[in-house]
């Protein structure tokens, strides 16, 4: 296979699904989310637009999948040239007080436990030459964000120590920041924003595509 290959985590809307459309012309996706409606439908789009994919319908805060994922990947292809991470869950804004033990435990699930898992379980996959993307959406600190800030930054941490930590030997970690768009994410944090002057997720994959096609 000469096509690079690209795992995108949380791949079947938003952000995500954007992203793996605007490399499908130049990698083959590895395309992981729960939803298997979705993926199908991000796998048509592909597929019209003369990509290809692979669809891994897995949740990713199983270790028993991911472990069956990364090493797919790589009795299939041996490596991987590119991860880029968009799996997040976004608990109900609440109080800090009133943030239910459910919320909590899924939000540290996903946005920070699924993280280190994967880092684990990826960068064998990536080697030296390899890179890794994550994506920021600060909200630590704020009222009615502390499960939500609280998780993401530890994701964010977990990702900049693992930038630091690789600078001479590789993979390359790059940390982006999206601008605001009309996910379902955002559409639970803000009921009822005007979603008019938002960027859309196609143009904020094109806006951050260049960062991550520089290596």
């Amino acid at each position: 296979m000469t096509q690079k290959l690209a795992l995108i985590t949380g791949a079947s809307r938003g952000l995500g699904a954007a992203l793996a459309e605007a490399l499908a012309p130049t990698h083959h996706i590895v395309a992981v989310a729960r939803t298997t409606g979705a993926l199908e439908e991000l796998d048509d789009r592909i597929k019209a637009a003369g990509g290809t994919a692979t669809l891994a319908p897995m949740d990713v805060t199983t270790p028993e999948a991911m472990a069956t994922l990364c090493r797919g990947i790589h009795d299939r292809w041996g490596a991987l040239d590119l991860w880029l991470h968009t799996a997040i869950h976004a608990a109900p804004l609440a109080p800090a007080n009133f943030v239910s033990a459910k919320d909590w435990e899924k939000s540290v699930a996903v946005n920070a436990t699924a993280t280190s898992l994967l880092i684990n379980y990826v960068s064998p996959l990536l080697g030296q030459t390899g890179q890794a993307v994550f994506f920021d959406d600060p909200h630590g600190g704020e009222k009615f964000f502390g499960a939500y800030g609280a998780t993401k930054a530890a994701q964010m941490a977990l990702a900049r120590s693992w930038q630091a930590e690789t600078i001479s030997t590789g993979p390359t970690v790059q940390i982006l920041d999206p601008q605001p768009m009309p996910t379902a994410l955002r559409a639970r944090f803000y009921p009822g924003e005007d979603r008019d002057p938002l960027h859309s997720t196609t143009s904020e994959a094109a806006r951050l595509l260049p960062s991550i096609l520089q290596r």
